[in-house]
């Protein structure tokens, strides 16, 4: 007797849609697996169909409620890994704690390292994540990891869908960190490209001290990997006003909009948010446009499947 080596595709309950999305692109089915609670609270895992000898991808985001959702991973992995599949592949669309990549100050943790070694042995063997806030964060890996990049998606929306002109649009990096991202965007859309000087006087709160870049008379994009409380949007916005920008639209992959953030941007210069589906929102204002990446998601999988290079994909 022998047996085929399948792909077989599984969702936690973080992002249940998007991994439905993913696996009608591909042109398969979702897994049969339930994830529950036990009375205690404790995370339950049962696999109903074989996948002894298979190739796994498990799709699951590590956002709010962060630890639930790493926990629920973690038990996954190690479910399928005592099941005897031949790999087994993680599909984090949002890498929880990535804003902890190093010691900002004395006795701080890393925790986007701790959460690397947590992924690696509970029995993943590949790792496949959109948009990481810190590139080395790869490094913390000892299994390979697919950084896949999301720029191609929004900017194939903007020029296509949107018909934004270049000649009257420039991207705008909110920090000094994000501007190989927003100028990857910049490039792919022919538009030019400012930087905005920030400084962080506390934990989630921005001060913007200097605009570079001509701004006036033009539409912004401002492009980020994530929003959380989105203080630093807001205050990027108003920066920006004052130099005399236009219209001016916030772009994110990750839209995490933690307490008042989507309050705080109805109330700002900001006009409209696009943001990937990375993570699950039930309810979103009309203000705030969401992408899909199960193209992007799907593709990559098959290739790895097919043991084809997804950096191509981005070229």
């Amino acid at each position: 007797m022998e047996q085929s080596n399948e792909l077989k595709i599984f969702s936690g309950n973080s992002n249940r849609p998007l991994a439905e999305r993913i696996v009608e692109y591909i042109g398969t089915r979702l897994g049969d697996c339930e994830i529950s609670r036990f009375a205690d609270g404790e995370i339950n895992v049962r696999i109903n169909e074989t996948v002894r000898g298979h190739d796994v991808f498990i799709i699951q985001s590590t956002s709010t409620p962060v630890n639930e959702n790493l926990m629920e991973l973690l038990i996954m992995v190690d479910a399928f890994k005592r099941a005897s599949a031949r790999s087994i592949a993680v599909v984090v669309p949002y890498y929880g704690y990535a804003r902890q990549d190093r010691k900002a100050r004395g006795r701080d943790p890393i925790s986007a390292k701790l959460v690397a070694n947590l992924i690696t042995v509970a029995g993943a063997s590949r790792v496949l994540t959109v948009d990481l806030h810190a590139d080395q964060i790869q490094g913390f890996f000892d299994i390979p990891v697919d950084n896949l990049l999301s720029f191609p998606i929004f900017a194939r929306h903007f020029l296509e869908v949107e018909k934004f002109d270049p000649e009257e649009w420039i991207v705008v990096s909110p920090d000094v960190g994000g501007v190989r991202r927003a100028r990857q965007i910049a490039e792919r859309m022919n538009m030019p490209l400012a930087i905005l000087d920030k400084r962080r006087p506390r934990v989630n709160e921005a001060e913007i001290v200097n605009v570079i870049g001509d701004v006036e008379g033009r539409n912004v994009i401002l492009y980020d990997d994530i929003i959380d409380t989105a203080r630093s949007m807001v205050e990027a916005a108003r920066a920006l006003k004052s130099k005399g920008a236009n219209k001016i639209i916030a772009c994110a992959t990750h839209g995490v909009f933690s307490l008042d953030a989507l309050e705080r941007i109805r109330d700002s210069d900001i006009e409209e948010v696009y943001i990937s589906d990375t993570i699950y929102h039930e309810n979103l204002p009309d203000f705030v446009k969401v992408l899909s990446l199960a193209s992007l998601l799907g593709e990559a999988i098959m290739r790895i499947r097919k043991n084809l290079s997804v950096s191509i994909m981005f070229r």
